[in-house]
Parts: structure tokens; C-alpha cells; sequence
């Protein structure tokens, strides 16, 4: 469905801008860790379907994080909810290197086909190590190691990121349950942990890509992302096309 032609149903059912701001006053911080407060709200045509956006900010001046709300989400349960983290470069740049920004597309669309849905956007650019410390581990990434491998020889773990801010996020939009849009189990396992009850799961099917393929491949073995295996010969095209040379060639500055 094409919204961008102005005729947007904006007539979904959906909180108030003045109801989520109340809201959110009954969930202040008080100095607990890693929480988020209903800091703006406002109206959101997009390209995908009309939204909400909501601003989240941070209890210790952290980067905010946002929301973007589809229909009236609050007590409702089984409601399909997309965690998405940052990219920069898929999603600005367009970067075939990665399948964030088709995921985040195919988010947005599926939430479009929904009475509600939340798709919360989380400022954690790299699986949490940040904008420079991704570019050094692409670095040694086109010198022929993996991307956990790269992580780790730059002195991170796999994946840097926990949900404890979208675990308050998703509390603070009073969401009794939901559906998560993921081929992640670990964001199951980790939401859980924090007390989101997550009665099932929304598989995210994108193709790879010749530049792409390996990055979706060790996400599948090694991250445990329930994906499909990557055809051997895109893989192969991939590999031929990396110049690979010593990673000792290219040191992280």
C-alpha cells in the first residue's frame, strides 16, 4: 500500500498525544537504571501507514530512544511488536552489507496490515559498540574475519545490546503481552528476563544478497538466528569478491 499520495487514514484507534503524556507521568524513573520516560508525541503519516511517534528519554541522559505506535496498543495483549536497533549505514546509506534497513521496511508494512502494533526503535548502532567501533569491525571484516569475529578481536562480545530499556518501554506503553516481529531468540530470552511476556514469535524472511550473505550466515550459526541456510555459490561470490589479505595487515586504529 502506497500512503505517500496524502490520502492517509489517520482514523485508527489510538491513544491520545494527551493520554500517553499523563501516562507516562506515572512512570517516572526515580533514579532507577536503564529506564525511559514518554518524554513527546506526536502524529506520523509515513510512506508505510499512519503512526504515533514517541519520544522516549533516558533516566541518566542517555541517547533517546522511539516508538512508533499503531492503533491503541495499551492493555491490549498478543500485540506485534518489532525491536529494532539503529543502523546508520543500511538505513540512511543503503549499505548491502546488512539486512537492517529490509527488515525495518518489512516491520513497518507488516504493522501497516495491523489493527495495532509498536515498533520500538532503539538507539544501539552496532549491536551496541557504537558508529566507529561498527566501521573498525567492518575493517576487519573486508580483511576476511566474520562479524563476531571482529567484535571480539576489537575487544566486544558478539552482541553488546540487553533490552532492559525496551522491556521499561513496552511497561510504560501498558502492553499486557506481545508478539515478537524477530528471528532473534535471544531478544525472546532477554525480554523475558525482564518480565515481557512474549507469547510468540513473527519470522522477518529477507533474501540475502552477494554482499550480505556471510553476515546472514554467522548470524544463523553462531547467533542462532532462525534462518534459513545461504546458498553455498552466493556465499562462494561473496568470497571472491573481498580481495581477503592478513587481518594483521589492517590493525583497528
Amino acid at each position: 500500500m502506497d500512503h505517500r499520495d496524502g490520502a492517509l487514514d489517520m482514523g485508527i484507534p489510538k491513544p491520545s498525544i494527551e493520554e500517553l503524556l499523563r501516562h507516562s507521568q506515572d512512570h517516572r524513573c526515580d533514579g532507577q537504571e536503564d529506564c525511559v520516560t514518554i518524554s513527546a508525541v506526536a502524529e506520523l503519516p509515513t510512506r508505510y501507514g499512519p503512526f504515533q511517534v514517541v519520544s522516549f528519554h533516558g533516566s541518566s541522559g542517555e541517547i533517546d530512544h522511539a516508538a512508533l505506535v499503531r492503533g491503541d496498543v495499551r492493555g491490549k495483549e498478543n500485540v506485534p511488536v518489532r525491536l529494532h536497533s539503529e543502523c546508520l549505514t543500511g538505513e540512511a546509506f543503503g549499505s548491502l552489507r546488512c539486512d537492517c534497513r529490509d527488515q525495518l521496511e518489512l516491520s513497518l508494512r507488516e504493522l501497516d496490515r495491523r489493527d495495532f502494533g509498536v515498533l520500538l526503535y532503539l538507539r544501539q548502532e552496532g549491536r551496541g559498540i557504537g558508529f566507529e567501533n561498527k566501521i573498525r569491525a567492518y575493517q576487519l571484516q573486508d580483511a576476511g574475519l566474520d562479524t563476531v569475529e571482529a567484535n571480539e578481536a576489537l575487544g566486544f562480545q558478539a552482541d553488546e545490546r540487553d533490552y532492559r530499556v525496551a522491556a521499561h518501554m513496552l511497561r510504560s506503553l501498558e502492553i499486557g503481552s506481545i508478539v515478537l516481529m524477530s528471528n532473534n531468540p535471544a531478544k525472546i530470552r532477554d525480554l523475558r528476563s525482564h518480565g515481557i511476556h512474549v507469547a510468540g514469535r513473527i519470522p522477518l524472511a529477507i533474501p540475502p544478497n552477494v554482499f550480505d550473505a556471510r553476515y546472514l550466515e554467522t548470524k544463523r550459526i553462531k547467533g542462532g538466528h532462525l534462518l534459513p541456510p545461504v546458498e553455498l555459490d552466493l556465499l562462494d561470490e561473496q568470497v571472491d569478491g573481498l580481495h581477503c589479505r592478513d587481518v594483521s595487515d589492517t590493525p583497528p586504529s
